[in-house]
């Protein structure tokens, strides 16, 4: 992990411009990331499936908590102390209906809960996905 370059790609996000109206991409493995009206997101690091080995999970788990922990403590220092922000309330809500704006409504999808930051005139989010045993872990940035 390199959070010198993980900060490079949070820094670049919040530094473009987010009022394009561009068509929704939810394909994280794509060069510029991911982005909907208003919002632009990218996937920091992914770790390797864990379909063949699941004792792994609990590990790899551990090793992406402690990749956030470790970029939103340099964050932190920028932006001051995250609001911890849990998601469940929203996909619920998605569950049953409700129609949950993007990137909130995706979010909600693959996070259980974000750091969330004011910087500047943004927000800035920071999650662990991890949607299903089978799946990757994603440690991703969301700029709105």
């Amino acid at each position: 992990m390199s959070i010198a370059r993980h900060l490079a790609v949070v820094e670049r996000l919040c530094g473009l411009d987010l009022s394009a109206e561009e068509s929704e991409g939810r394909d994280r493995r794509a060069g510029a990331g991911w982005c909907g009206p208003g919002w632009r997101g990218a996937e920091l690091r992914r770790s390797e499936g864990l379909w063949e080995d699941r004792s792994l999970e609990g590990e790899a788990a551990e090793q992406f908590e402690c990749d956030r922990e470790a970029l939103a403590e340099r964050l932190t220092e920028r932006w001051g102390e995250p609001q911890r922000v849990g998601l469940l309330g929203a996909f619920v809500r998605s569950a049953e209906g409700e129609e949950i704006p993007d990137p909130w409504g995706w979010l909600c999808q693959d996070l259980p809960d974000v750091h969330l930051w004011r910087a500047g005139d943004r927000w800035l989010a920071l999650g662990v996905s991890h949607r299903d045993r089978e799946l990757p872990f994603a440690l991703l940035a969301v700029v709105t």
